[in-house]
Parts: C-alpha cells; sequence; structure tokens
C-alpha cells in the first residue's frame, strides 16, 4: 500500500534523515511519530544503572581514578555487525528499559553516592539526546560533569547543542574506510569525521577516541596508519587514542578474535604517526595501558584493569589546568581531579525504586 507522504515526519538528528510514518519509527526505534508529532519513547526510561570507573569508557585523562554513575537506554542509528550490546542497541521491546528516574533524580543520586560525574553510555545516546541533554543540565546545577560514549554519527546542528551539554566525549572511529562503514555499520565515515573535527575545533569537550580493530575488516596497516596520520593532522597528536580487541560476537561470531600482536603493530603505527598518547584495550594483560610521559618516557600513571594509580605525575594547578610530569616538567593534556580518585576497578549496580 502507497503511504501518504504528507504523514511523514523527517528526523534531522541524524544524517540517516529518515522519514518517519504516524505511529512507526526511524531505525533507532526509539524515536517515533505520534500524532504528527517526533517523540522521544525512552525519555526518563533506562536498561540500568551502575556506577563504573570513568577509566571503562574508556577515559584514561578525564578526572582519573574516579566512579562515573552510567547508564543507557535502548535503540542505535547504527546497525554494527559486531555490536556488543546488541540487546540493548536493537531491541525492538521499550519493556527492556524498565527502569525510570527523571534528569533531577540521575544528578541527586549521582551527588548522594559520591560520583563526579555521570555517563551516557551502553548504547548510543545520540538516539536519546533529549534526556541525555536535560540529564546533562541538572548534573551541571550540581556540579557534575558529563560524558558521552558515542558513535559521532550526528548532524552539525544538533550536533552542536549535544556536544554543548558533555564535558568529556569517547568517540568511537570504527575504522578509516567508507566501505567498512558502509558494510559493517551501514552508515558512512565521513559525519563521523566531521564531528571529531567539530568536538576538536569548536568546543571545550574532551575527546578520546577509541578504534576495535577487527581481524580482516578494518586491520590492514594502511588503514590504520592513514587514520592515525588524519588525527595528528586534523585533530592533533595529544587526542588519546585506544586501540581494542575484537571478541568474536552478534553477527561477526565468525571472525577471529583481535591478536595482541595486532593491537601492538597498531601502537606501533600510531606512534610513528606522532599520537602521543596510545592505549591498547581489552587484552589479558596490563601492557599498553599506562600513560608514559612523551617528554622523558617515565611511566606516569599505572593501570591494572580499570584502576588507575599515579606515580610519576602532579596534578593541577598547573600551566594551563594540565597535570604535570614530576621530572621533565612536560604538560599532560587532560581534565585532572585536585586529588586522585580512589574508585578503582569496582562497578556498583544502582537501582532507582519508584517513588
Amino acid at each position: 500500500m502507497e503511504q501518504n507522504t504528507e504523514q511523514m515526519i523527517l528526523c534531522d538528528l541524524c544524517p540517516r534523515g529518515c522519514r518517519i510514518a504516524e505511529g512507526k519509527s526511524g531505525t533507532c526505534f526509539v524515536r517515533e511519530n505520534h500524532g504528527g508529532e517526533l517523540i522521544l519513547t525512552v525519555y526518563g526510561r533506562s536498561t540500568g544503572f551502575c556506577i563504573d570507573p570513568i577509566e571503562k569508557k574508556p577515559l584514561y585523562h578525564f578526572l582519573p581514578g574516579t566512579g562515573t554513575l552510567s547508564f543507557g537506554t535502548v535503540g542505535c542509528n547504527l546497525g554494527c555487525l559486531h555490536c556488543q550490546n546488541h540487546d540493548i542497541s536493537r531491541c525492538r521491546s521499550l519493556g527492556d528499559a524498565h527502569e525510570t528516574a527523571s534528569p533531577e533524580r540521575i544528578a541527586e543520586t549521582a551527588v548522594r553516592l559520591g560520583c563526579e560525574s555521570v555517563s551516557f553510555t551502553y548504547n548510543e545516546p545520540i538516539v536519546w539526546s533529549e534526556f541525555a541533554v536535560d540529564t546533562a543540565a541538572a548534573c551541571h546545577e550540581r556540579g557534575i560533569k558529563t560524558v558521552a560514549v558515542t558513535n559521532g554519527y550526528i548532524m552539525p546542528e544538533p550536533g552542536k547543542w549535544f556536544f554543548a551539554a558533555m564535558d568529556a566525549v569517547n568517540i568511537d572511529l570504527k575504522a578509516f574506510s567508507e566501505e567498512f562503514y558502509k558494510k559493517i555499520t551501514g552508515a558512512t565515515l565521513k559525519p563521523v569525521l566531521e564531528t571529531l573535527k567539530y568536538v576538536v575545533k569548536e568546543t571545550d569537550v574532551w575527546l578520546e577516541i577509541t578504534n576495535l580493530i577487527i581481524p580482516g575488516e578494518n586491520d590492514r596497516p594502511e588503514d590504520i596508519r592513514r587514520m592515525c596520520d588524519w588525527i595528528v593532522h586534523e585533530l592533533g597528536p595529544d587526542v588519546p587514542l585506544h586501540f581494542s580487541a575484537f571478541h568474536p560476537t552478534h553477527r561477526l561470531s565468525d571472525h577471529p578474535p583481535t591478536s595482541p600482536t595486532a593491537l601492538f603493530s597498531a601502537r606501533e603505527i600510531a606512534k610513528n604517526s606522532g599520537i602521543r598518547y596510545i592505549y591498547l584495550g581489552n587484552l589479558p594483560v596490563a601492557e599498553g595501558q599506562g600513560t608514559d610521559c612523551p617528554g622523558c618516557q617515565r611511566l606516569l600513571m599505572e593501570r591494572t584493569g580499570y584502576g588507575t594509580v599515579p606515580l610519576e605525575i602532579d596534578l593541577p594547578p598547573c600551566e594551563n589546568g594540565m597535570a604535570r610530569c614530576r621530572h621533565c616538567g612536560e604538560s599532560i593534556p587532560g581534565v585532572f581531579p585536585p586529588q586522585w580518585g580512589s574508585w578503582g576497578n569496582r562497578r556498583q549496580r544502582v537501582t532507582f525504586h519508584s517513588t
């Protein structure tokens, strides 16, 4: 049956530009045409709350050692074949978002539990921007920082509004290939690159990047080199880059896991490109997780799992609000607390009871 286009709504939040019929939702599932108005069906709803180490986001230069109250909803605007949270990102039932809490209550809970920040994570926060931005406002009123863990797939104008509400973001740069984005995510690379440039050049938001290396898909040395060269040229050498190991899951369960050798190789490529802070994740060993001084190569911050231990680093107040190497005086970019956090590796489930 031919659809009456007069009943359609254009969602201009992300580059997909979904045209949504009455009573239907866009690709993300959570943005619905309700009587000619685009509504967010998961506002105030969550799949769960947990206090995570901030390092789990991963953010290594933002309030290290502190706990962050983390939550997500359901849905996503990408269709990644390797999604590790596909049970919620590809969910088509609001019943999974069974916990409810207002932005104010989330912020108050973060204060009560001693969290330095609130993180919008687990699924893509761009698709529930209204809930995230309102929660961020409530957090900032109470002195709580905000974090988005995102794929960066957003249009420029809503991107300005979204990132204005954030203090730090980790953007998942999934590959440096349009072919990969089309085949593996069902999206495109260029909007993500534009988002990365915007965050660095037009905002004060602290940025770190994650690149999950998938054997046979985005692990070609020449592609990794092009990505690292682009990061240095467009974003600068001080943006931390996290290379993460893939584990077979979802619709790529037939792919092998990433070998440690592949991550070590990627790290060398990044070093040769001039990136100064490179981290390796999802490995069974601690190698590649510590922060070395780019000036004298001393180990400044040691990490085991998600716990951070300061070694040879002085906290602000230093020049430009950065931390500093205790030995050579090299400034270390980031957002550092006046005292080291002691949250460590713990994860603590938080339940919001109905009132």
